[in-house]
């Protein structure tokens, strides 16, 4: 019950905000402009991270307060928030931030987790003498940083179709929710389902035809607390398959990067300037519909949570 309590609360604080965000976006000037990369042909309100954080931190500021990594998690994606605050204003004035400064808060964002307990520990090796080898402190700091950035940067890259990055976070924190509770994070899990509940509030504004985008303040700050609860609730001291659980608990977001930056990479251009070279874009141009393309990436990402849950039983498995 403490959980569905927890969803339905985050949910519900979401959906019933996001219609006075919309008012407050259009009264300011707050709103994303067509453009000849962007799907949508007239101006949609650009601050639904204001409702998705305030959403997530209020709610886990009831349940989870007492929880260290609540802390960290909270400052960090105030930081992460903040930063894609600015970097929408930007967008709704025809201009784009530059990539070092955005990259450079997302390290130090990113680096806050550790001193709350959020990292990567070590991993677990098979055969050994001892089994575990335990990281030193900048190899936990290195690899948490790395992973966390990635993450949030990905779920960025995945915001460009109306419902998908919302979808799949939804999506990706449910199958995270299953790890935590199936590796006894009670933190991490109720965090997790928080997370589910506010962003199933959020899509059911932004799917297909969006009446408001979340932005880089909403799709980065999910990308953040995705990539910190994986870390907190399944990677922390992972064995060498499992590994694969966190991975393959995100994979449409870690996919559609890996396609994004190869491609970007073989045309020899910047990965860090947008385009229309994404996954979801190639669906579309191959003739689907923006709600068929964003199903079938449902559907492909419930196809790797469900991958990385039976790793996770397996793995788990008495002998």
């Amino acid at each position: 019950m403490y959980y569905i309590v927890a969803l339905v609360f985050s949910f519900v604080l979401v959906y019933f905000s996001v219609p006075y965000v919309q008012k407050l976006a259009l009264k300011t000037g707050f709103v994303d402009m067509p453009n000849q990369r962007k799907i949508h042909k007239a101006p949609i309100p650009l601050l639904g991270g204001l409702a998705i954080y305030c959403g997530f931190v209020i709610t886990a500021a009831i349940f989870t307060h007492r929880a260290p990594e609540f802390w960290g998690i909270t400052l960090g994606g105030l930081m992460i928030f903040l930063l894609g605050i600015v970097d929408d204003f930007y967008k709704t004035r025809k201009r784009d931030l530059s990539a070092l400064p955005k990259f450079l808060v997302q390290i130090i964002a990113a680096c806050i987790l550790p001193i709350f307990g959020v990292s990567i520990q070590g991993i677990h090796i098979p055969f050994l003498e001892y089994g575990f080898i335990l990281f030193p402190l900048w190899l936990r700091v290195f690899t948490t940083v790395i992973w966390v950035v990635a993450i949030t940067n990905m779920m960025n890259f995945l915001d460009g179709v109306d419902g998908l990055a919302a979808g799949i976070a939804a999506i990706s924190a449910t199958t995270l929710f299953f790890i935590a509770l199936l590796k006894g994070h009670e933190a991490m899990a109720l965090l997790s389902i928080i997370l589910i509940g506010t962003s199933l509030g959020f899509l059911r504004h932004n799917f297909h035809p969006a009446r408001i985008f979340m932005g880089d303040a909403g799709a980065t700050f999910l990308g953040y607390v995705l990539a910190a609860i994986a870390v907190g609730g399944a990677f922390k001291s992972a064995t060498l398959v499992s590994m694969l659980i966190p991975v393959l608990a995100l994979g449409v977001p870690i996919m559609d990067a890996f396609y994004v930056i190869f491609k970007r990479f073989r045309e020899n251009r910047p990965i860090y300037i947008a385009d229309k070279g994404h996954t979801f874009h190639y669906l579309m141009k191959s003739g689907l519909s923006q709600k068929q393309t964003v199903t079938f990436l449902y559907l492909l990402g419930i196809c790797f949570s469900l991958v990385s849950i039976v790793i996770l039983l397996v793995g788990n498995k008495p002998s």
